[in-house]
């Protein structure tokens, strides 16, 4: 990376980035007869990267500690690559660790796992197998921190064979690997993989704590299986400590999202209504599960009950809202919140394209086909799969030719593969009798052997 030069200015506040590092070092040699000036520097400067920023700012300290020497020690380079991953600069942080090896510094546990972090942000897997092979060769591939963090890396690249032969030939995993592995299962979708080594873990003797609990609970309601949900409800119980009334803030969120999708809002309710404390992310667990399980108007109470105590929602809270809406065909309920969230006079909550998604499914609900492919064609960001998906549908529903042509077209260029696609259209001429039309469509579909599917359909649900 090309590090910009330091413009020193004729005003004293602009010549030291850090404004008070050469005050202490100089104070500390007056006090003590001469320390390590450069030591006493690098340090200052450590403290200063935990408060940067900026990049143009974080460029300037890195420029001072390079003019300066003060890249002493693996604590010094760690502070710096940390805050180029902070601010998402993930290849200035892995060219910073290769500078450190190549100076002589040896890597620390606390390195690797930074270097790991900014290999797989930068989608480079080449470059975190070279980071395993560092730390095994560094005696390092078995420690705590470094062993999680290899873990982590070689779970976001979706390569979990050698995460998990790594996992077994650990002599002693830390809580640290057992949570790294369960959780990178859960989110990969890996679900029963993520329970079965959360029964390992148990079985090991291992305490699990409250991250290890939020992960297998999210597995646990993806897999649906309300014995296994009650199962995870009671070791939650166990590892908290404390009694059911009492459960951490996280966890009780986490299992009101099990509960839910194991279609037990009733239980989802119970833990909700017995929480000492709720943040934004209980209220809409709780809206949300409400919403999944079609009782879009309980969940609108509940939405009015939570402004009603002050506690401001996020864009998720908004994107279970706006589904609620379209379930309950309250369209123009709907359409006031999101003309709230797109004209900014919802404080806190960004347009995202869920947003917009949710509002072309309960517009096209209705049969306000147009309007949903104005809302469409209006998003600030190209419209995803998911958002053609709905539109297409709407199409089909409501015999709309024109629009569901466009909508195809683009769902197409998204998923080339989707099948279901050309399905659709063709219903779609057919209510129309374009039976040439049909017919154009269905000799696509023998010659890409695409086969009916019965009762297929391409509802969405926001």
């Amino acid at each position: 990376m090309r590090i910009p030069a330091l413009q020193y200015r004729t005003n004293p506040k602009h010549q030291d980035p850090f404004g008070y590092i050469s005050g202490l070092a100089f104070q500390s040699i007056s006090s003590s007869g001469g320390p390590d000036f450069a030591g006493d520097l690098a340090t200052a400067s450590a403290v200063r990267l935990q408060s940067c920023a900026h990049p143009p700012e974080l460029a300037r300290i890195h420029a001072l500690v390079l003019r300066r020497g003060l890249l002493i020690l693996s604590f010094h380079w760690n502070s710096l690559m940390r805050s180029y991953l902070r601010l998402s600069i993930p290849g200035a942080a892995l060219r910073l660790f290769v500078q450190m090896t190549r100076s002589g510094v040896s890597p620390d546990h606390y390195s690797l796992p930074i270097a790991l972090k900014a290999a797989f942000t930068s989608f480079a897997f080449s470059v975190g197998r070279q980071l395993h092979s560092v730390a095994t060769k560094n005696g390092l591939a078995h420690d705590e921190f470094t062993e999680s963090g290899i873990l982590s890396a070689y779970a976001k690249f979706g390569e979990f064979a050698p995460a998990r032969q790594l996992f077994d030939e650990s002599p002693n995993p830390k809580l640290g690997s057992w949570n790294a592995l369960i959780s990178s299962y859960a989110q990969a979708g890996h679900c029963r993989e993520a329970v079965d080594l959360f029964v390992d873990l148990r079985r090991s003797g291992e305490i699990p704590d409250d991250m290890t609990m939020v992960s297998v609970a999210s597995a646990g309601g993806s897999l649906g299986d309300i014995v296994l949900a009650a199962q995870i409800h009671r070791c939650a119980i166990q590892a908290s400590g404390t009694n059911a009334g009492r459960l951490d803030l996280m966890i009780s969120n986490s299992l009101i999202d099990m509960y839910a999708k194991c279609g037990r809002t009733d239980i989802a309710f119970k833990i909700f209504d017995r929480m000492l404390e709720r943040d934004v992310s209980s209220w809409t667990s709780m809206i949300m599960a409400l919403t999944m399980q079609g009782n879009p108007w309980p969940a609108l109470e509940l939405f009015r009950k939570m402004a009603g105590d002050g506690v401001a929602p996020n864009h998720v809270t908004m994107v279970a809202v706006l589904s609620a809406c379209s379930h309950a065909g309250l369209v123009e309920e709907g359409m006031m919140h999101f003309q709230s969230i797109v004209q900014g006079k919802m404080s806190g909550v960004e347009a995202v394209p869920a947003h917009y998604g949710c509002v072309a499914d309960m517009l096209g609900k209705v049969g306000r086909v147009g309007e949903a492919a104005d809302i469409v064609e209006r998003m600030p960001w190209p419209a995803n799969a998911v958002v053609w998906g709905a539109l297409l549908g709407a199409c089909e529903k409501h015999g709309e030719v024109r629009i569901g042509e466009r909508a195809a077209e683009k769902l197409l260029e998204l998923e080339p593969w989707n099948d279901g696609v050309y399905v659709v259209l063709s219903n779609i001429y057919a209510g129309a009798a374009m039976w040439a039309e049909v017919e154009r469509v269905r000799g696509l579909m023998r010659h890409m052997n695409v086969g009916k599917i019965p009762g297929f359909s391409l509802g969405v649900n926001f």
